[in-house]
């Protein structure tokens, strides 16, 4: 009888085990799902940013350009103010 009771409890045993290692897998599956969907984001999000900066530049280099022909007239203005008297 005792070895009968043995195999109840290593039955048991083996149960509890393959619970646990359901759970462990699953929460395995979830993390990796997460860091799946965390690396698709960051993938994204740096997509979205470079394009985003790369027409910010696009606009900052024509508000420089702009200054650079602002600042040349106020020079020439400055220097010759005859030319744009009326």
């Amino acid at each position: 009888m005792a070895k009968a009771g043995g195999g109840i409890t290593n039955a048991v045993n083996v149960g509890i085990a393959v619970q646990a290692d359901w759970e462990n897998r699953e929460f395995i599956s979830h993390i990796s799902l997460n860091v799946r969907r965390l690396f698709e984001f960051l993938v994204q999000f740096e997509s979205t940013t470079k394009s985003k900066l790369a027409s910010l530049n696009e606009k900052l280099d024509l508000l420089e350009r702009g200054l650079e022909m602002l600042e040349v007239q106020v020079s020439t203005a400055t220097a010759n103010p005859s030319l744009f008297a009326t």
